[in-house]
């Protein structure tokens, strides 16, 4: 690739050095907290600046995701839940290429079609052979500032460099063998040119960091003219309306029997001899949601790739796609309801309430479904991306953790039962209910012991700037007012 810099791209790759560094101190030597926010900021910061008086499009999706972006990255300063620790390790990432990619790209492209996808993968395999254009140019800058004789007296001094390397080996070897006194000495010579290991690792990072961004965001700089977009034509195949109809009317036989036993004895209230609430619950729950994931899926993919959308054939299709997604929706509502009473017997965890939650979700997702089988102009991909994008911000932000703290302590209040080392592990905002639950009933069973590894930990840990959260420091003040002795 012949690339020419003007000043703006020098100016813009020294600042990209700037924040390669500011990256390599947020995300390599410490504790995630208000680090990945400060980086956020200052990563559109830069792109803001470099793509000033550019010409945007998809503007009102664009302006949703980078709100998502900054409400995930914030939630690293103001929450403390683990799972999601991990989880926008790689959610956001993702957002920020989507996001660079949906407002910069071409006019003719839909993001929500497969092509986007390979735009967007094709982006990131160009920003790397950018960065390997760029290294050819600084070569060529190097070698033109350097007079021919000089580089070729340099050339043959590397030659002869790599002919020493092997006879030294075997000499130096065999001198140490002979002579006690220079073997001392030769030893020592490494010692003469320590060199830090870490501080190359950090060098390594920061390159990687710097020519990342520099890359990726100077590929999408380029004019849209220069942009080939890939376009895929509609699909010539599909299902034929038969096949599908006779699928759904045997997953529809199926799911009425179901349906027709779950009113019959769970929802009625009477379950078989032998059986408990929560033995029923626990049994068959993760069954239940995975079969409808798989009739979501079905549905999907019958509305995707029917061949044909007319006649009485298509309305019956039409009347087994209701059929299917209204059973989906009692399936769902039976998990839900085995989720509820294995929480009122076992407690109240987050994997749990993020189980119900997701069950809510999915119930729209059906809800809009069955909209899309009787209007076809609606579009399913567009509405599951941002419901799914709204749903996970919003999860980020809502604060699960006290939800689960605050049910496991009402839970105490009814029944006496209480998980403290549950709470204690599962965040800080779990070990701040410890503490005023400790300062109302002192004595509740192993809270004190549970305290007090937390009070030593508190202790021991050493504080980085990068790790600093609110809910974390707003704990340990409060853990080192406590009287635990």
């Amino acid at each position: 690739m012949q690339l020419r810099m003007r000043k703006e791209d020098w100016l813009f790759l020294l600042l990209c050095l700037g924040l390669g560094i500011l990256a390599e101190e947020a995300f390599l030597w410490s504790q995630l907290g208000i680090s990945h926010f400060i980086f956020i900021a200052a990563f559109y910061s830069l792109f803001f600046w470099r793509f000033r008086g550019f010409p945007f499009r998809n503007q009102r999706l664009g302006w949703l995701v980078l709100g998502a972006i900054w409400i995930l990255s914030a939630s690293y300063f103001l929450y403390d839940i683990d799972v999601f620790y991990a989880l926008n390790l790689l959610a956001i990432p993702a957002l920020v290429v989507f996001h660079i990619s949906l407002i910069t790209g071409p006019k003719q492209a839909d993001w929500a079609k497969p092509a986007f996808l390979i735009h967007i993968i094709k982006r990131m395999f160009d920003s790397i052979a950018y960065n390997l254009g760029f290294t050819r140019l600084l070569a060529r800058m190097a070698q033109r500032r350097t007079k021919g004789k000089n580089t070729a007296v340099a050339t043959k001094v590397l030659i002869g460099i790599g002919i020493s390397i092997p006879v030294l080996f075997v000499v130096l070897n065999l001198l140490i063998s002979a002579d006690s006194q220079f073997e001392r000495i030769i030893t020592t010579v490494p010692d003469w040119f320590s060199f830090d290991g870490e501080i190359l690792f950090r060098i390594i990072a920061i390159l990687i960091f710097t020519f990342s961004f520099f890359g990726f965001m100077q590929v999408h700089l380029k004019k849209r003219a220069e942009i080939k977009t890939i376009l895929i034509s509609n699909h010539t195949w599909g299902f034929d309306p038969v096949i599908i109809l006779t699928v759904l009317l045997l997953l529809d036989a199926v799911y009425m029997l179901f349906v027709g036993v779950q009113f019959t004895y769970f929802f009625s209230g009477t379950l078989g001899e032998g059986y408990t609430y929560a033995e029923y619950a626990r049994r068959g729950f993760f069954e239940l949601v995975f079969v409808s994931l798989i009739n979501l899926t079905a549905t999907v993919t019958f509305l995707s790739f029917l061949k044909k959308r007319e006649g009485g054939l298509w309305k019956a299709i039409q009347l087994g796609l209701s059929v299917l997604v209204l059973s989906s929706g009692v399936i769902l509502a039976s998990a839900f309801m085995r989720m509820m009473m294995y929480e009122e017997a076992y407690g109240f965890t987050i994997l749990r309430v993020l189980v119900h939650s997701f069950m809510v979700f999915l119930l729209i997702i059906f809800a809009y479904t069955l909209l899309k089988v009787w209007l076809n102009r609606l579009s399913l991909i567009h509405f599951y991306f941002i419901a799914a994008l709204v749903y996970y911000t919003v999860l980020n932000v809502i604060g699960i953790d006290r939800i689960v703290a605050d049910r496991n302590l009402e839970r105490y209040e009814q029944t006496g039962r209480i998980d403290v080392a549950y709470l204690g592990y599962m965040s800080d905002t779990g070990l701040l209910t410890l503490i005023d639950l400790y300062k109302i009933h002192p004595n509740v069973p192993g809270l004190k012991e549970e305290l007090r590894n937390h009070f030593a930990e508190a202790e021991t840990r050493e504080e980085h700037w990068q790790a600093y959260n609110l809910t974390r420091e707003r704990a340990r003040e409060k853990l080192m007012e406590l009287d635990l002795k």
